[in-house]
């Protein structure tokens, strides 16, 4: 990641690429942090990020959490954080039936949340497996969509925050 000095005087665009190995920064959320501009830290930014995130209007809240990568993508569509988070390179030696199966009903069930809630399923991996992932993402499923829009903006927040961490 560039200095923050320097991701304070960037132009829009440069902003929000920036700020993307964050983030995979939604429009909205870019827009209200350029304008929020100079950060002293990526810390104080991540958090204004967090601040400004739950003041948005609900559509604005949506199109953050859906810029984020479904658990399970395709590995070829990851940001290099997400592809480490998910730990795509620790599935070499699965059997190939069990690994479709898995991501078959990875894919299965991001569709019912996403028909159920209306926006993307949100998850602090933190070195938790895919299968571990299914059981958290079912319990989920049957949540109210308020307490998913919190756990998900929540969880983006943690994630920018391990990936700050690792990247410093």
């Amino acid at each position: 990641m560039q200095a923050i000095e320097v991701l304070n005087t960037s132009s829009p665009g440069e902003f929000a690429d920036g700020v993307k190995p964050l983030f995979e920064t939604a429009p909205p959320l870019a827009n209200v942090l350029y304008a929020g501009r100079p950060y002293s830290s990526y810390a104080a930014l991540i958090d204004t990020a967090e601040s400004l995130t739950r003041s948005m209007p609900l559509e604005d809240q949506v199109a953050v959490l859906s810029a984020h990568p479904r658990i399970g993508a395709n590995p070829t569509t990851l940001s290099a954080a997400s592809y480490r988070e998910q730990a795509h390179s620790t599935e070499v030696g699965m059997d190939p039936d069990e690994l479709r199966k898995l991501y078959t009903e990875l894919a299965d069930l991001n569709d019912l949340y996403e028909q159920r809630f209306g926006f993307r399923f949100v998850v602090f991996v933190n070195g938790r497996s895919k299968s571990e992932i299914l059981g958290v993402l079912r319990a989920r499923l049957d949540r109210t969509r308020a307490e998913e829009l919190e756990t998900g903006l929540r969880d983006m927040f943690s994630i920018a925050r391990a990936r700050l961490a690792t990247a410093i």
